[in-house]
């Protein structure tokens, strides 16, 4: 990072903080499998409740127990820890009768919004198939909840483009028929430049699509996972990127300085063009999440 950088980067920050606005959030998270892991996540939740998040959000995976541990983990941060709580639900590996059935208990236990997802392609499978009998895309699946109920819905939405999408041009038409279809709110895959974000919003403000498009930020808590991720979502890593992080293997508390650090300037670039909602892929950690929104001038109870 050049001195240049440095500096624009100190005077975003300051602006941030100078006019007391601070931008509004939202947190995912991942249903634990053991009991250690659920101790994390509940630390964390706390930790991150204190900020006044717009809503949370649960991962969803394909099949019974999985189904079982997002359905116990958005009751309990809705029940228990008072937060607005979505969970996600994708149309892999079940049919419509067992989403709707599904749906319809989120329903009954006053979850309200949905993250509606097509999902990923079981492991060893030879790329996505619809279920015999399921929903077979996203936009039906969308569809398919607001038949169960007056669900808000959130969606994904690629800037970098879906890694199945043959040209940008499909991806946004895609994403209007899920809006078509009913969804409320777009949420980003994450990406590393501003400007991808802010080009994909303006294209798909150029194609019709007035719902709020929200960028996924994911703070580097390890960079190896994320350079996976990334590979399996589509997004670019930049070299710049790969160089900050190339050796900072070993120093755990530099590597999370520079996280924290470049994730905050990334927000308030896109802040400098408009956008005051962020959502956070914390990885059921709070650390970096926590320091990235007192960067931005966001304080217990400073939301409600």
């Amino acid at each position: 990072m050049t001195a240049t950088s440095m500096s624009i980067m100190e005077d975003r920050l300051a602006m941030s903080l100078a006019d007391g606005t601070p931008p509004a959030v939202s947190f995912e998270f991942f249903p634990p499998k053991t009991e250690k892991m659920e101790q994390a996540l509940w630390q964390t939740v706390q930790r991150l409740q204190s900020l006044g998040p717009k809503f949370v959000s649960v991962t969803y995976g394909a099949g019974g127990t999985t189904r079982e541990r997002t359905h116990a983990t958005v009751a309990r941060i809705q029940n228990e820890v008072g937060l607005s709580a979505a969970a996600h639900l994708t149309c892999v590996s079940a049919t419509q009768a067992e989403i709707d059935a599904v749906a319809q208990q989120y329903w009954d236990a006053d979850i309200r919004h949905i993250v509606a997802l097509r999902g990923d392609p079981p492991e060893g499978s030879d790329g996505y198939q619809p279920t015999p009998g399921g929903y077979g895309y996203a936009a039906d699946l969308v569809a398919g909840l607001k038949r169960v109920a007056d669900f808000e819905i959130s969606v994904a939405c690629y800037p970098e483009g879906h890694p199945e999408a043959p040209d940008p041009a499909f991806e946004i038409d895609n994403l209007k028929r899920k809006i078509d279809a009913g969804a409320t709110r777009a949420i980003s895959q994450f990406f590393f430049d501003p400007e991808v974000f802010l080009r994909y919003r303006d294209a798909v403000a150029a194609a019709g699509v007035s719902i709020p498009i929200v960028p996924g930020i994911l703070p580097v808590t390890n960079f190896a996972t994320v350079v996976r991720f990334a590979g399996l979502c589509g997004a670019a890593v930049p070299a710049w990127l790969t160089r900050l992080f190339a050796t900072l293997d070993q120093d755990p508390e530099t590597r999370k300085l520079a996280a924290a650090t470049i994730a905050a300037e990334q927000c308030q670039a896109l802040r400098s063009h408009g956008v005051e909602l962020f959502h956070f892929y914390t990885l059921n950690r709070a650390d970096l999440t926590y320091a990235i929104c007192h960067l931005l001038g966001l304080r217990p109870g400073t939301l409600a």
